[in-house]
């Protein structure tokens, strides 16, 4: 019992800092662990979302504190995440998720090297892709939103990095708002999956409660160092987070 406590330790610390630093999902560490640890997938993704609801509340608030969040964007997008969970849970049986999946692979594999080469060639304004005002970002943002909770309502992933992807090619900010607005949206778009998940009887609370107390605390402290590090190094670890879920997609689409 000892093993099972200090391995929720380890996964809340780790859930923490994937979140306070890149903006990313838990759901990397918490879904194999549990999984591994004889939870079924559905409860271990649903586990997962309640966790990101828990510590990106933290984060929110530091990110919200410092003035590195941009609440607009990150509510519309966030936005856009409910409706395609809510899509997402009623077309979950006859939706192919597997083009979306290698869909998103191909661009995170792309995102990774973009990312960790502009990490070397980083202005005080950070990094854009594409340049267009800021209502046809926020509307292509909106609409590209709704697919990241499609996969939300299907298959539990509450878009961290996706949410950090949308935002890196189509809003101009700092790595530091990039990672804070994406947050929010990945908070609203895991309260609305976890709902669902709540619904279906797919959460363990037991494990939500321990891994997310531990995540709250560490995603604080993580997020307050992500405030004293240089952009160039945010954009590296997201860089490593893209490269971590290419693999992750990769093994779960060839055992698929």
């Amino acid at each position: 019992m000892l093993l099972v406590y200090i391995i929720m330790l380890i996964i809340g610390i780790a859930v923490g800092a994937l979140t306070g630093i890149t903006g990313s999902s838990g759901v990397l560490v918490v879904v194999p662990v549990l999984s591994y640890m004889g939870i079924n997938f559905k409860t271990s993704v649903g586990t997962s979302l309640l966790v990101d609801v828990v510590t990106t509340t933290i984060v929110i608030y530091v990110y919200l504190r410092k003035k590195t969040l941009n609440p607009g964007i990150g509510i519309v997008l966030g936005i856009g995440a409910i409706i395609g969970a809510q899509l997402g849970s009623l077309i979950a049986g006859i939706l192919p998720v597997l083009p979306l999946e290698i869909i998103f692979t191909a661009m995170a594999a792309y995102m990774s090297y973009y990312v960790i080469k502009k990490s070397y060639n980083i202005d005080s304004h950070g990094v854009r892709k594409m340049e267009l005002s800021r209502n046809l970002a926020l509307i292509i943002g909106f609409a590209l939103s709704i697919p990241v909770g499609i996969l939300t309502g299907v298959i539990g992933t509450s878009g961290g990095i996706m949410f950090v992807l949308i935002i890196m090619v189509f809003f101009s900010m700092k790595a530091q708002n990039m990672v804070g607005t994406a947050t929010l949206a990945m908070f609203l778009s895991a309260a609305s999956g976890s709902i669902g998940y709540y619904d279906i009887g797919h959460i363990d609370f037991l494990a939500a409660i321990l891994i997310g107390v531990v995540a709250l605390v560490s995603g604080y402290y993580f997020s307050i160092f992500a405030h004293k590090i240089k952009q160039k190094y945010i954009y590296r670890f997201i860089g490593v987070v893209f490269i971590i879920v290419v693999i992750s997609e990769i093994v779960k689409i060839v055992v698929l």
